[in-house]
């Protein structure tokens, strides 16, 4: 069992100026997730009567990119290929202080304590992030389409992305051009992708610069600690696919 302090950012309110507070936790399993420990937090919270720490959280399975913390400094803590639902406290010492924060980004802003606004990412897939298909009755099989192995397999590496925005709270410009690189290839690697693919580029991107978010200067932060692992690769496809757009 571990005793820990943590120091977590508490925020009201977008307008509030915000604070790290300092909290002890007492008889922490290392076998709990670092979500089951700040379970632990609230209900000691709510037992003394005082306001519980938000959090972003759904399924609790790497799946659904909600649990997005910055764990002393690093988007979803110290562990690799993991979302912060599957970090768990045995990456941890007995009597360590951790400092847990919201992702940084002027295009994140706060809501609450943890809990960011990340619709700039849902604004940016409805810009392009879609296919048109005929579902009319007379919809081709996707089987009955050829696409080489190769071609899939980087697809779907791209389409694993879930959105979680790492790339942006790990990124020092706060880029987003590794998300919106992902939801940018898994389209242009297919051939049902191919109707809007000038569109999607162009209209993705420019919706991603009015959102605010920084540019690119290929430091690579954001492949080291995106919990999917979506390669920079997929920003070099981007380009050649806006620079074709554009053209």
């Amino acid at each position: 069992m571990m005793n820990l302090t943590l120091k977590i950012w508490r925020q009201k309110n977008a307008q509030d100026k915000g604070k790290l507070v300092e909290y002890k936790v007492t008889e922490i399993s290392e076998h709990m997730s670092f979500l089951e420990m700040m379970d632990v937090l609230n209900e000691q919270l709510v037992n003394k009567g005082e306001e519980p720490v938000a959090f972003d959280h759904d399924c609790r399975e790497g799946i659904c990119g909600m649990c997005s913390l910055q764990i002393n400094g690093e988007a979803h803590g110290p562990d690799r290929l993991v979302t912060t639902c599957q970090l768990h406290m045995r990456m941890f010492k007995d009597g360590e202080t951790i400092y847990i924060e919201p992702f940084r980004s002027k295009a994140f802003p706060v809501i609450k304590d943890l809990v960011v606004d990340r619709m700039a990412f849902e604004r940016i897939q409805q810009a392009g992030g879609y296919i048109s298909v005929n579902t009319s009755g007379n919809t081709q099989d996707a089987n009955a389409i050829p696409i080489s192995k190769h071609d899939a397999d980087l697809s779907m590496d791209a389409a694993s992305c879930i959105g979680c925005g790492a790339c942006v709270a790990s990124c020092k410009n706060s880029s987003a051009m590794l998300f919106v690189s992902a939801k940018v290839s898994q389209f242009a690697l297919l051939p049902q992708g191919k109707v809007e693919a000038a569109d999607r580029v162009l209209n993705m991107v420019k919706q991603m610069d009015d959102e605010g978010f920084g540019n690119c200067t290929n430091t690579g932060a954001c492949e080291v600690e995106c919990p999917k692992g979506i390669s920079l690769d997929n920003i070099a496809r981007m380009n050649r696919e806006y620079l074709k757009a554009s053209i």
